[in-house]
Parts: structure tokens; C-alpha cells; sequence
């Protein structure tokens, strides 16, 4: 019985906010993460004097042990274990913290910032927010056009990378050594980005990359063009829901 009193205890501190105590809580474990993504960020900088790099691996062992208990009880008053271990929170904070403990190398502190999304649910703005709503909506709108046209833009970047390896291979062996080497190529042009580490030599292939940076400009306004149009009915949507539901309490 007691076990059971400490475990409601644990469960509301970690999952309730309609109190002080889990305020408190919630707010102070998602300032520990900001935090922990402001020492992460600082460590990357170059030639940091050694008594830094000591005061933020103090920090980082601090929060891994904070956000490791947390963990902990998370999985201790969860009624489904299993469910939540393979949740998309779960993972994200398993991720957070065990490389510090495997000490792979991999350094995975910057997945810490998804486990800022608590504080969207903790302020319930999924319930509330009708925009994310009516965007949910968009997507379910255009959701063939969408994927139909994933299907094309996957096309026309291998297509566009077969093209370029056939018109600059000779020019450029070392650059344009495959189709598999030109795929990078195809896709800073289709997205028109462009970077220049790659760029063509024959007049071939200058004039086939401006057929591939016509066809870009289509690939980057079409998705824009779809969700726009999407937005604009899930409004019309909305606003006829409103009227019907307003007529029916008259």
C-alpha cells in the first residue's frame, strides 16, 4: 500500500503539472536541457582553456544524472514499461544519455532539444492550438499529391545524376566518378542550392544543368504551392464546421 501511495506520488510529480510541485519539476528538467544543449555547444569551441572543458564536463555529468534518475522513474511508474521504453520520448531520452555511459564517441547530446516537445504537451498547446490542427489537416488534404510527388522529385534526382555523369565523366573523371558521385551533384542543383564544389565544364553539361535548375525551381514551389492550397481549404473546412455547428444550436 505504501509502495503504491509513493508511486502515485512519483507519477504525479513526473506527469502532472495542475500542481505546484509538478511545475516546478517540469520546468526545471526542461532548464536543465537547455542547459545541457548551451555546454554542448560551448564544447565544440575550439582551443577551450582546460579549466572550462572541467566545469562543463561537471555540468554534463550532473544533468546525465539527473536526466538518468528521471529516466528511471519514469520507467518505475509507468503501467505499460515496454510501451513507453519504444515511445518516442522514451527513445529520445535513452538516446540522451547512453553514450555518456557507453562511451562510444558518438555524442548524441544535441537529441536532448526533442525532449523540449514535453514542454508543448506540458503547456497542453497540442489541445489548444488550432493552427497545428488545421495544418494536420492540410497534410491529410494533400497527402497523395505529396507522396505522389516524392515519387517524382526521387526520379528526377537519379535521372539528373545519370544525365550529368554521361556529359561530364570524361571531362571530369575525378569529380564525376559515378552516378552514385553525381547524386550529391543532383541534389544541390535540383534543390538549387549550389554549393560549387561540383559543377559542369562542357557545354552539354552547362546546358543540361539549366534544364535541371528549371526543373529545381518546380520541385521547390510545388510542395509550397500544395500545402498553401491545403491550408486554405482545411480554413474553408473549419469555417464551414463552424457555421454548421452554430446552426444546428439555434
Amino acid at each position: 500500500m505504501r509502495q503504491t501511495l509513493i508511486k502515485e506520488k512519483i507519477s504525479k510529480l513526473l506527469n502532472n503539472t495542475d500542481h505546484r510541485q509538478g511545475r516546478i519539476f517540469a520546468f526545471t528538467i526542461q532548464s536543465l536541457i537547455v542547459l545541457s544543449l548551451v555546454t554542448f555547444s560551448i564544447d565544440t569551441l575550439p582551443d577551450l582553456p582546460k579549466t572550462t572543458k572541467d566545469i562543463l564536463y561537471g555540468i554534463e555529468v550532473i544533468t546525465v544524472l539527473i536526466f538518468t534518475l528521471e529516466y528511471v522513474l519514469r520507467i518505475m511508474v509507468s503501467e505499460r514499461k515496454l510501451r513507453f521504453l519504444f515511445s518516442f520520448y522514451g527513445l529520445v531520452d535513452l538516446a540522451a544519455i547512453l553514450p555518456f555511459y557507453l562511451s562510444t564517441g558518438l555524442d548524441l547530446r544535441a537529441v536532448r532539444i526533442f525532449r523540449l516537445l514535453r514542454l508543448v504537451r506540458i503547456l497542453k498547446l497540442f489541445k489548444y492550438n488550432k493552427a497545428i490542427s488545421r495544418f494536420h489537416r492540410a497534410l491529410v488534404i494533400a497527402k497523395e499529391e505529396l507522396i505522389l510527388f516524392g515519387f517524382v522529385a526521387v526520379i528526377m534526382l537519379y535521372l539528373s545524376a545519370v544525365g550529368i555523369y554521361y556529359f561530364e565523366n570524361a571531362a571530369q573523371p575525378e569529380v564525376f566518378k559515378s552516378v552514385f558521385h553525381s547524386l550529391w551533384w543532383a541534389v544541390t542543383t535540383l534543390t538549387t542550392v549550389g554549393y560549387g564544389d561540383m559543377f559542369p565544364v562542357t557545354p552539354g553539361g552547362k546546358f543540361f544543368t539549366f534544364f535541371v535548375l528549371m526543373v529545381g525551381l518546380g520541385i521547390v514551389a510545388v510542395p509550397t504551392g500544395l500545402i498553401a492550397s491545403a491550408l486554405s481549404q482545411a480554413r474553408e473546412e473549419e469555417l464551414a464546421e463552424r457555421l454548421a455547428s452554430r446552426g444546428h444550436a439555434k
